[in-house]
């Protein structure tokens, strides 16, 4: 497994990363052991960077990661992990929480569920727009001092939040969505991030699954799954949007590879500065997306590449209404 640096402060962790939100439910029904065996797996072949968020299935994504992690050495992998999103029982989003002492609070829960002493890589899930963002990165700060905390990232947020946040502290990394159906970071946030020193962890790179390959017309998404709401996925938009990985898969068939590492390399060749998260929670799954990062595309596929999929050439919003605006950036 290659490896990366997050921007000119941050660690360095595998070229590719695991995203384990989809272990917890939001893609529907997973299974633990699976999951787990998942989990082993990436880290044999190589992967150290792992995300998570203490708001996946309210604590069970940290407390599923914490078994799978269970007797290895703790500087073998890497926790990056979001927080401060707020969620009622029946699991629905009532906004974020970025005050200090909520910082703080949130951070002791995540310690104690994930088993260890420290987070590596430790940010807001999205920005609280009533708490200044200097507050919330200052806790965060304390924390780095105190030992709890490695280094400081951010999520979702605009370029002038991030230099904001880099007064106060050296940020490691802004995770964002980022793939051939989202590329609104091209514009502003990736400038600002490569003047300053900072690396870019991207998830989504897969579009949540309707550039993978796998995703058919008609299909529709089972109980639990979030992409039954997703305006990607909704009827008049898939549509186009599956076309779009049709258009994908005449040239990954001409590369000889299949549509999802073509999607991942894509995300990948993009900058030494990106690692590119996937939310594989099966081993089948993981198996497609390691061979991508040894994939090399020479300018002529990138060329193929983005006649496939032009910039914005997505049908729907990356998100529901209600949760566009609370992002940085928007498609």
């Amino acid at each position: 497994m290659q490896t990366r640096t997050l921007g000119s402060t941050g660690p360095a962790v595998s070229a590719l990363g695991l995203g384990a939100m989809g272990m917890s439910g939001a893609y529907g029904a997973a299974d633990r052991a699976e999951s787990i065996a998942t989990v082993h797996a990436a880290l044999e072949a190589g992967v150290t960077l792992i995300d998570t968020g203490d708001f996946y299935a309210m604590g069970h994504n940290e407390l599923l990661l914490a078994e799978a992690l269970r007797g290895r050495d703790r500087d073998s992998y890497r926790l990056s992990v979001k927080f401060g999103q707020l969620r009622g029982p029946g699991h629905e989003f009532s906004g974020q929480d970025g005050r200090p002492e909520a910082v703080k609070n949130f951070l002791a829960y995540s310690l104690t569920r994930l088993g260890t002493d420290h987070i590596d890589i430790y940010r807001p899930a999205r920005l609280d727009s009533t708490v200044p963002i200097e507050e919330s990165v200052g806790a965060i700060k304390e924390m780095i001092d105190a030992g709890y905390v490695r280094y400081l990232g951010l999520s979702e947020v605009d370029a002038a939040t991030i230099r904001r946040a880099q007064a106060v502290h050296p940020v490691a990394d802004l995770q964002i969505e980022y793939s051939l159906l989202s590329r609104a970071v091209e514009a502003h946030v990736l400038p600002t991030l490569r003047e300053l020193g900072i690396g870019l962890t991207a998830y989504g790179v897969l579009g949540r699954g309707l550039i993978s390959g796998h995703w058919s017309m008609g299909r529709t998404a089972g109980p639990g799954d979030g992409r039954g709401f997703s305006p990607r996925f909704s009827s008049g938009n898939v549509e186009h949007n599956l076309a779009l990985a049709e258009a994908l898969r005449r040239v990954a068939d001409a590369k000889g590879c299949t549509v999802a590492q073509l999607a991942i390399a894509w995300v990948a060749a993009q900058g030494e500065d990106i690692v590119p998260l996937v939310g594989a929670r099966t081993r089948e799954r993981l198996a497609e997306a390691l061979p991508a990062m040894e994939l090399t595309l020479a300018a002529d596929d990138l060329a193929e590449i983005e006649k496939a999929v032009p910039p914005g050439a997505a049908s729907g919003d990356r998100y529901p209404s209600a949760f566009m605006a609370g992002l940085g950036v928007g498609n």
